[in-house]
């Protein structure tokens, strides 16, 4: 028998594969199947939508032939099947249900492609159709490549670090210099668990720091919204997931996420530490089966590794002493007399700032620069602790004590992209200094 971990390319679901069983008096039903899933070599899954005739032979004779096809080579594999089980729930369901809702958006079923249950089948046997697809037109799968020391490699290299921003762009660095993963994003939930933002990128045109999208749309929404990876190797078919990604009405707040104009693949795995999601690694290719299961395996480590760091630096941040000098002066210049003036806008109800009448950033981070503002032009104050901004009630930040360093990082990453006349720099662990180039003026706030 054929080694079903030699044929994984026939189970990504670029060309349909087909099921044949039949009813009680012997009358067969052949049906397309959109995708098959590797369980291990001896199983397979088989995700049950619609095909309701198919479920029904299959649980009367408990058997059923399954022909799957190489998308990358053209080759054929028939595989008898012996039905075992069916899952409503659990870590295999929830991977072929995150799987299912991002191929039915892509072709325009979100919402209707519902998934009854992941049939678990034994695999008698499997074997190739001989002749289908002659030889000279078979594209054999590129040799496969151990890719878990390197991935050991950069989640040591993540851990050696304190820093969070050092350790997202080691992240990003490493990605593409160990793996070849030349466009690649961070993304963190905001306070309210419902959307991402993203924290850092490479390969792209521009950073798009503060870019949103939603826990449920596309690839990194539905990772976010389900905590499984999700890996597309061929995007041929679909339209690009990321056309529709925001549905705020005020486009002025719209901030364009980064991304490919016509990827093939795509793989957003999430980062989990303490059982709690802390952000979304996101990968990106133009040529299909860039990724196989080998990636997925390694950027799964990598990001767990992110995740965790990116924890610590929380915590660590939270009790960092409060003993840096308050009235310690900063920026491009000490003397604001003479210096050129700029407006800054804030918005109360969606914490929305504008400089110049260019929107920045809105949420925890704009909330988080009025205040800094706020606290400058009515003081002087220039330098901030993170310990006092956890503390500083009218911030009202309890919901987000876990993830202030990560806000803060957006926030200096936004305000560099803009090349904004503020900046926030960082002359040691846990404080922030305010640099102004100019005099902000406060307008009313709306």
């Amino acid at each position: 028998m054929i080694s079903l971990s030699d044929i994984r390319d026939s189970f990504e679901g670029v060309i349909p594969s087909v099921i044949a069983t039949s009813d009680g008096d012997g009358i067969p039903n052949i049906s397309y199947l959109s995708h098959v899933y590797y369980v291990d070599e001896s199983h397979v899954a088989l995700s049950n939508q619609f095909f309701s005739k198919t479920a029904a032979n299959v649980r009367a004779s408990g058997v059923a032939t399954l022909m799957v096809v190489d998308g990358r080579s053209g080759v054929h594999h028939m595989l008898d099947l012996e039905f075992l089980h069916a899952l409503d729930h659990g870590e295999l369901f929830e991977r072929i249900k995150s799987h299912l809702s991002v191929m039915s958006a892509q072709q325009g079923m979100a919402g209707v492609m519902k998934l009854r249950s992941a049939d678990l089948y034994f695999v008698r046997d499997c074997r190739a159709v001989v002749g289908v697809v002659p030889p000279e037109h078979r594209n054999p799968a590129p040799a496969t490549t151990n890719h878990l020391p390197k991935a050991a490699l950069l989640a040591a290299a993540i851990g050696s670090e304190a820093d969070a921003d050092v350790m997202l762009d080691k992240a990003l660095a490493g990605l593409e210099s160990s793996f070849d993963y030349r466009h690649a994003m961070v993304l963190v939930p905001d306070e309210t668990a419902q959307r991402l933002s993203a924290l850092a990128s490479r390969g792209y045109s521009s950073l798009g720091v503060g870019a949103e999208i939603a826990f449920g749309e596309g690839v990194i929404g539905i990772a976010a919204a389900t905590r499984q990876p999700v890996r597309i190797c061929d995007l041929r078919r679909s339209q690009r997931y990321a056309s529709a990604i925001f549905s705020a009405s005020d486009r002025t707040r719209h901030i364009p996420l980064p991304g490919l104009a016509g990827p093939r693949s795509q793989m957003a795995v999430p980062m989990l530490a303490q059982g709690k999601l802390r952000g979304v690694l996101f990968i990106e290719s133009e040529a299909s089966f860039a990724f196989g299961h080998q990636d997925e395996d390694a950027l799964m480590l990598v990001a767990s590794q992110l995740a965790a760091g990116l924890r610590l630096a929380e915590l660590e941040g939270g009790h960092q002493a409060n003993a840096f000098a308050k009235s310690t002066q900063g920026g491009y210049a000490s003397d604001q007399a003479g210096a050129p003036s700029f407006k800054i806008r804030y918005f109360a109800f969606d914490d929305s700032v504008f400089i110049d009448d260019d929107y920045l950033i809105k949420g925890v981070p704009g909330r988080l620069l009025i205040h800094l503002v706020r606290t400058f032009l009515a003081t002087g104050r220039r330098d901030f602790s993170n310990r006092e901004i956890r503390r500083d009630a009218t911030l009202r930040l309890p919901d987000i004590k876990d993830n202030l360093e990560t806000r803060l990082i957006l926030l200096r990453r936004r305000l560099d992209e803009k090349s904004a006349p503020i900046r926030l720099l960082r002359p040691e662990r846990g404080h922030i200094r305010l640099d102004l180039a100019g005099v902000p003026l406060r307008e009313a706030e709306a």
